[in-house]
C-alpha cells in the first residue's frame, strides 16, 4: 500500500497518474497548498522541501516527480511504464524524464512564482518573460522529438514520462502560447488524455480545466 501526499494538479499529478495506471493499492492524503501544509514540520519531516509530491514506500518517505515515476515503473514492470532495460527506448526515457525534471519543472515554477527568481514583486513581468521563453525552448525540443522519433516520448509505446510531459503541458494551458500549439505536442496530449487514468484522476482530484 502506497500513500502519496498530493494536491490537485500539481506535480503530484504524474504520480498519481502512474499509481493509476499500475492499478497499485494507495491512500491518498491531500495537501492544502493555499494554507501552507506543505510547511507544516510534520510533513518537512517527510519532504524538506516543502513540495509535492511525496509518496510512502515500505513505509519511507521518497520524493521528487520524476524519480518516483521511475521507482514506480521498476517495481511495478508489467504496468509498462518504461521500456525494457537496456534498449535504446529505455536510455530515451531516462533521458527525457531527466530532461524534463531538470530544465522544464523548474521553469515552470518561476512562471508560477516569479518572485522566487527575483526576490521582490518589482520584477515578476521580467522574470516570466525570460522563463516564457525557455519553456517555449523546451516545448520546441520535446516538439521536434516527438515529430521524428514518437508516437510517444520513449518512441513507439506509452509510458510514464508521457504523464510527466502531458501534466506539464497542462501546465501551459493560460500560458500565452500553450503546448497545444505545438501538433506533435497536441497529438501526444490528446492520447494521454483518452486514457482511463487520465479521466479517473480527474474524478478523483476534481479537476475541470483541460
Amino acid at each position: 500500500m502506497y500513500t502519496l501526499y498530493y494536491a490537485p494538479g500539481s506535480a503530484s499529478m504524474a504520480v498519481h497518474l502512474a499509481l493509476l495506471e499500475i492499478g497499485a493499492p494507495h491512500r491518498l492524503e491531500r495537501l492544502d497548498l493555499q494554507a501552507k501544509a506543505q510547511k507544516d514540520p510534520a510533513y518537512l519531516r517527510l519532504n524538506p522541501m516543502g513540495r509535492v509530491p511525496t509518496l510512502i514506500v515500505d513505509g519511507k518517505p521518497v520524493f521528487e516527480s520524476a524519480a518516483l515515476l521511475m521507482l514506480l515503473a521498476e517495481r511495478h514492470p508489467e504496468a509498462g511504464l518504461a521500456p525494457a532495460v537496456g534498449t535504446p527506448e529505455r536510455a530515451a526515457w531516462y533521458q527525457w524524464l531527466v530532461f524534463m525534471a531538470s530544465n522544464v519543472m523548474p521553469a515552470f515554477r518561476l512562471w508560477f512564482y516569479p518572485q522566487e527568481g527575483c526576490g521582490d514583486a518589482g520584477h515578476e513581468t521580467q522574470v516570466r518573460a525570460l522563463v516564457q521563453a525557455r519553456i517555449e525552448r523546451a516545448f520546441d525540443i520535446l516538439d521536434a522529438h516527438l515529430a521524428a522519433n514518437g508516437p510517444h516520448v520513449a518512441g513507439a509505446s506509452f509510458s510514464a514520462a508521457d504523464l510527466l510531459l502531458t501534466m506539464l503541458m497542462r501546465w501551459s494551458r493560460n500560458m500565452p502560447r500553450p503546448a497545444t500549439q505545438w501538433p506533435a505536442l497536441a497529438q501526444l496530449a490528446d492520447r494521454v488524455r483518452a486514457r482511463p487514468s487520465w479521466k479517473k484522476l480527474y474524478e478523483i482530484e476534481g479537476l475541470t480545466e483541460w
